[in-house]
């Protein structure tokens, strides 16, 4: 909406500037002219989505208590001494995840440009996601069991949600420039790496100044596999008070520092050398105002919980974080910047591996969080270790763009 009315403004302007008419309106608002800046918007709408999620919960809250939505939680049988350490988390409401998506989707209607391709992408796989997460903790609540959706089923809904992105963000060609028209591409649609084309196909990392590897088509069903992994890795990080929105919003703030310095012709091409799409800013605005949600849940969500996310929420964290690296090209960078949820995505296959090849287990339970509480560590001390951990990687992350 607001950058509706600076364009409107703006047109104003012009045409009062033109005119010599000093003295109108256009001149008189000025302020209008910060709607334009990304930098401006991305703190109005991490602002916006902060106060939306404070001022939404207690009633979200309350009725999700009074629809007996709570969490159900695994039994002794199946997890042991940790249904001991979490029994006080039985009843807990969850789904609060819509709590975040709401608040993510009205500000950025109200900040950004919502036609803007990255923009319309993450909102809508984000969305797509949080609906399929919906879907998995009714069927949990709905016959108080810990088990929602198949775990076929869920993964074949995944995989749909991450292949219809994939194919739009590689066939739109604004985003891609495969296709595009050579007035297109001089208005700046497609990635530039320096000042040459870079293939959407194509792979990078910061310490390299040169595409890595160029996929071509085969760049579709890798898309798909960080869009899944992603959301998955996020579901996993999910299973103590405050851990996987924490850790979240490191991750989004560091991808909204990558949005940021992509979309800036010299700073991308010249200084950084990183894929530039001057498209970008608006992903910043839109990263912005998930970190600011997620500030917002977490006000609720810490220790002790008085809501969980659910899989509403953390399946829709990752299908946007995961679709987000995808838009700025810095899909390698998640594991880096990503990387706690990497940590517990990768508990949970080595556990696994292990105990089907060996009959062993390497930890005492995965993910790994639970691990770590086996070992005697307390649930606080267990989020925010982790918590340090996602923030020292982001930060390490974004290190890496100036070292060569």
């Amino acid at each position: 909406m607001f950058p509706l009315i600076y364009d409107f403004w703006h047109q104003a302007f012009e045409t009062q500037k033109a005119a010599g008419d000093t003295g109108g309106w256009a001149f008189t608002y000025s302020f209008f002219n910060l709607f334009q800046y990304p930098t401006f918007r991305g703190a109005c709408a991490g602002l916006t989505a902060f106060i939306l999620t404070l001022l939404a919960g207690p009633r979200v809250i309350r009725k999700l208590i009074s629809l007996k939505l709570g969490q159900p939680i695994r039994t002794a049988d199946e997890v042991h001494k940790l249904a001991e350490l979490h029994g006080g988390k039985l009843g807990t409401p969850t789904m609060g995840g819509v709590l975040i998506v709401g608040s993510v989707l009205v500000a950025t209607l109200l900040w950004t440009r919502p036609l803007n391709p990255f923009v319309a992408l993450c909102a809508c796989t984000m969305s797509a996601c949080a609906l399929l997460g919906f879907c998995d903790d009714y069927k949990k609540v709905r016959e108080k069991k810990s088990d929602g959706l198949s775990g076929r089923t869920k993964l074949a809904w995944q995989i749909a949600i991450a292949l219809i992105a994939a194919c739009f963000i590689y066939f739109k060609p604004e985003v891609s420039g495969i296709g595009a028209t050579a007035g297109q591409l001089a208005d700046g649609a497609g990635f530039r790496l320096g000042k040459d084309f870079f293939s959407i196909s194509a792979l990078s990392f910061p310490l390299f100044k040169e595409p890595l590897l160029d996929l071509h088509w085969l760049i579709i069903p890798f898309f798909t596999l960080v869009i899944v992994g992603c959301s998955n890795a996020v579901n996993l990080t999910d299973g103590l008070d405050g851990l996987a929105i924490g850790c979240s919003i490191s991750t989004a703030l560091a991808y909204a520092v990558l949005a940021y310095l992509a979309h800036r012709f010299y700073i991308a091409t010249e200084y950084l050398v990183i894929p530039h799409n001057p498209y970008l800013g608006e992903l910043f605005v839109f990263l912005f105002a998930l970190a600011g949600a997620g500030f917002g849940f977490l006000w609720f969500n810490c220790h002790p919980a008085k809501v969980f996310m659910g899989d509403t929420g953390s399946l829709a964290i990752g299908g946007a974080l995961g679709t987000a690296a995808i838009c700025t090209k810095q899909e390698l960078m998640l594991v880096i910047i990503g990387g706690v949820f990497v940590m517990e995505a990768m508990s949970v296959i080595l556990q696994v591996g292990s105990f089907k090849l060996r009959r062993k287990r390497i930890f005492k339970m995965s993910p790994i969080h639970h691990h770590f509480e086996l070992l005697g560590w307390h649930e606080n001390q267990v989020i925010n270790r982790f918590w340090i951990l996602s923030i020292m990687f982001a930060i390490f992350g974004l290190t890496l763009l100036k070292i060569v």
